[in-house]
């Protein structure tokens, strides 16, 4: 196990990286001096997200099948998609009318995306089901649009404002911080954190999550100028317990399915829920940490 998460982790670290500094040059983001080729940001991050968006949509498929619940993938994958990748598509419409708030054209495509999604699923359990399961159905597709679509989002949305080291900050201060909680736990792990839900997690391993996480938000500050670097390491604190909360939620998810896994797609580390799951809910308080910090608001 250990050897196939240092192997796949290190591949999947440097594809990651790498495709973030080319998504930078590209439209010039990357530093101040590089030229720009696109006006448009984000768009191999955009479709880095489209490609594992549709692959975690199929992973709760699974997931919530376990359960007796119908995912609707031919409305959930495609309102997923328009609803995570809101914010990049919405330069479209920005670079065309300037003369409009960026603002109000952004809360205009989430206002319109989140509305089909709730008419979408409802019509189509109607076309195919009827009214068996109603609640049950549409509840279970709306949570994985938002789940996915929404919450990812912002990762997207953090990109787009900030450029790639902030992107950069808040991926490795997450993923960091799940590597802090794993060696800290396997290392010193005694006190259970969450026995009913996840009983590998220990309070040691939180410890190391925010020791870990603290450490690289501090570096990204002091080498890549993100946000001041005395804030640095509270929003490495922050992001540290906020990453494991969301470990948990999805742990819920494959408890209640009675699945160790959302997949076997990644040996070592399972599905791609998996490997993001982490990254999805402090997602939207990091934008606005950004926002903050940068004092964009």
């Amino acid at each position: 196990m250990l050897k196939y998460r240092l192997i796949f982790g290190t591949i999947m670290i440097a594809a990651f990286l790498g495709l973030a500094v080319f998504d930078g040059y590209l439209d010039g983001s990357i530093c101040q001096n590089s030229t720009e080729i696109f006006q448009f940001k984000a768009i191999i991050i955009s479709g880095l997200f489209v490609i594992l968006a549709v692959v975690a949509m199929f992973e709760i498929r699974t997931l919530f099948s376990k359960t007796g619940i119908k995912i609707f993938l031919p409305t959930s994958i495609p309102i997923t998609i328009l609803l995570g990748t809101a914010w990049a598509s919405a330069q479209l419409i920005i670079m065309n009318n300037p003369d409009i708030s960026p603002d109000k054209i952004r809360l205009a495509a989430y206002m319109l995306f989140a509305a089909v999604a709730i008419w979408a699923t409802f019509l189509y359990q109607a076309l195919k089901f009827g009214t068996d399961n109603v609640i049950k159905n549409c509840s279970a597709n709306i949570f994985a649009i938002f789940y996915i679509g929404f919450l990812a989002g912002f990762i997207l949305a953090i990109r787009v404002d900030f450029g790639v080291w902030a992107l950069l900050m808040y991926i490795f201060t997450i993923k960091s911080s799940d590597i802090g909680a794993y060696t800290a736990g396997r290392l010193f792990g005694k006190h259970k954190f969450s026995p009913s839900i996840s009983p590998g997690k220990t309070w040691e391993g939180m410890v190391g999550a925010v020791i870990f996480a603290a450490i690289v938000a501090s570096l990204f500050s002091h080498f890549m100028y993100t946000i001041p670097i005395w804030t640095a390491a509270l929003f490495g604190v922050a992001m540290a317990f906020l990453g494991q909360l969301s470990d948990l939620a999805e742990s819920m998810l494959k408890r209640d399915a009675q699945l160790k896994d959302s997949s076997n797609s990644v040996p070592g580390f399972g599905g791609i829920l998996d490997i993001i799951d982490s990254l999805m809910m402090p997602a939207p308080i990091a934008y606005a940490a950004f926002c903050y910090f940068t004092g964009s608001i």
